[in-house]
């Protein structure tokens, strides 16, 4: 990855909001220094940039910074040093806070130390995060692949797992053991009626033949997310219900990735999706938004709904994810979802595991 180039892009963003940039949101201090630290401050000034951390990361900073090709003065202490240091550090008239990630709290606190005159920025960093260079597509590849290793094991094994709470561990399990940092997100597991809750907890609810089984999950590689979700059934559907269900989300799935391009409005996508959920009868039971961007957060820019103003550009990578959630019709819910790098002239998968339903 090109982390020493962003910087740079970033004081062009900034330029005419404010002379510097106080940066504290970890993932965006991440994205442009490549410091993984779980406490710190970047300050990005006109000419040079100043990270803030405490004792515990004095070797991993400076490693991490020199292995990223980042210049940037380190400075360690506790809390109370470090906000000395953003005092001595801080020489400009207009200090940029990343409003998103700035409580009123520290706010005021900030507003106290420093006589710059404070200035809300948003968006800033994530602006530049939102297309992804070949490093960051390659680490996203590399977590959905762990993730599409981890449901076909799971396929082969789901008859002898007899909870949702067991099936969750044993993706949770399997993505670890297959190289992945940790999960993306909890786990979902949602069979039968809880399937109908989109962002259903695993259970000691026991897997059912003929229950559709939702199963949203995700791998971490290197702070990369990936994120898919796939509906099963141990056995055939037990209702023309279910298997139409299936049927309508899978085409509004496929209509979705088809509409996904370079200068493709984010609401056409969505409208894709939920064009063929309503005309199915459905329209009232897709409840969410048709996707987000997937990257350093799993959920970020650009959302995919709506009301959505964004216009995809090449290098986004997005998730397709429309859904039907049924409580107390017994259907319970169907959820299909593929993560997407945008291109010029559609998009290419990121997740590939198929999307058969039946497992017996």
């Amino acid at each position: 990855m090109d982390v020493a180039s962003r910087m740079p892009r970033l004081r062009a963003s900034i330029d005419g909001m404010c002379e510097a940039l106080l940066v504290t949101h970890l993932p965006n201090v991440r994205y442009l220094t490549g410091f993984t630290g779980s406490a710190g401050m970047l300050l990005v000034r006109p000419a040079d940039a100043v990270l803030v951390t405490d004792g515990r990361y004095a070797t991993q900073s400076a490693e991490q910074l020199t292995a990223a090709g980042v210049v940037a003065e380190i400075e360690i202490g506790p809390p109370a040093r470090q906000r000395e240091i953003l005092r001595s550090a801080v020489s400009v008239a207009r200090l940029g806070l990343e409003a998103d990630h700035v409580s009123w709290a520290e706010q005021r606190a900030l507003a106290t130390e420093h006589d710059a005159e404070l200035v809300p920025v948003s968006g800033a960093v994530e602006g530049l995060r939102i297309v992804k260079d070949g490093g960051e597509l390659a680490r996203i590849e590399a977590a959905s692949a762990i993730a599409d290793a981890a449901l076909a094991a799971l396929r082969s094994t789901l008859l002898s797992l007899p909870t949702e709470r067991e099936a969750g561990l044993e993706l949770d399990f399997t993505m670890r053991r297959l190289g992945a940092a940790d999960v993306s997100f909890e786990t979902i597991v949602a069979s039968g009626p809880n399937g109908a809750k989109p962002h259903a907890r695993p259970s000691d609810r026991r897997l059912a033949e003929g229950e559709l089984i939702v199963l949203d999950f995700g791998a971490l590689v290197d702070g990369y997310h990936s994120d898919m979700t796939r509906t099963v059934c141990i056995g055939e559907p037990a209702s023309a219900l279910r298997s139409r269900m299936v049927a309508a989300v899978a085409e509004a799935q496929a209509a979705g990735v088809a509409a996904v391009r370079a200068g493709a409005g984010a609401r056409e996508v969505d409208a894709a999706c939920r064009s063929v959920i309503a005309e199915a009868g459905w329209a009232d039971a897709f409840v969410h938004g048709t996707g987000h961007g997937v990257g350093l957060d799993i959920h970020e820019a650009p959302m995919i709904n709506a009301t959505a103003t964004a216009t995809l550009d090449a290098g986004n990578v997005v998730t397709v994810e429309p859904g039907v959630y049924l409580p107390g019709e017994g259907g319970g819910g169907v959820r299909i979802e593929d993560s997407v790098v945008v291109t010029a002239d559609g998009c290419r998968r990121l997740t590939n595991a198929p999307k058969d339903l039946v497992i017996s």
